[in-house]
């Protein structure tokens, strides 16, 4: 996995310059953009569907509740819509009359909002809890989406033995329900086993379950 990254979306020069120097201090990476327009269309590069899912590495975004153009809450609202939140924790910084707005967005998903002027130790403490959440999500992600490749590589019959491995039925019910030999059923548990890399039936129904693909 890459290095965490901090993206920093406020129209102010001055603001992103500042953040990107408390980051540094940090030994935290950061990217900055003036607008929400940048963002969005580095973003739709970032997310097409021909690469691999984003972000890759830690991540989280610090975004200006108001900036001239897009605002920061449409940027937010467009995020939640393409499910990224989970992955991109969303830090608003927000001046006091904008309060109730990020506290709204806090209500939809946002990790938190940080009030104006800030302190630096708090906003790097909530930015470090906001990417740990963020490598957390990705690894379940990943998780999932490694264990769902291994079940495209079963045959069809490797998952009918394997859905009634996983329910803790024997060889011969096995055998019995889908009209085959305990035999069969043997050599399939034997190739499902390998193929998924497990020992044994608890580990293969325990580590589909933890990706979210087993009850």
């Amino acid at each position: 996995m890459s290095l965490p990254t901090v993206y920093l979306v406020d129209d102010e020069d001055a603001v992103r310059e500042g953040l990107a120097w408390l980051l540094r201090s940090r030994r935290l990476l950061s990217e900055g953009f003036g607008s929400a327009e940048a963002f969005e269309q580095w973003l739709a590069e970032q997310t097409h569907p021909s690469r691999q899912p984003w972000p890759r590495a830690p991540s989280c975004l610090l975004l200006d509740v108001r900036m001239p153009g897009k605002s920061g809450l449409a940027l937010f609202e467009q995020l939640v819509d393409q499910g990224l939140l989970p992955y991109l924790p969303v830090l608003f910084l927000t001046g006091h009359a904008e309060v109730p707005m990020a506290v709204a967005a806090v209500k939809q998903g946002a990790f938190d909002f940080i009030e104006k002027p800030f302190s630096n130790n708090a906003l790097v403490d909530r930015i470090e809890t906001a990417l740990e959440r963020s490598r957390d999500a990705i690894q379940a992600r990943d998780a999932r989406r490694g264990q769902r490749d291994l079940l495209e590589g079963l045959t069809e019959r490797e998952r009918e033995v394997m859905q009634q491995v996983i329910a803790g039925q024997p060889n011969k019910r096995i055998a019995d329900a889908l009209g085959i030999s305990v035999r069969t059923v043997e050599v399939h548990r034997a190739r499902v086993f390998d193929k998924m890399g497990v020992k044994s039936a608890v580990e293969l129904a325990n580590r589909l379950r933890s990706a979210g693909l087993a009850e």
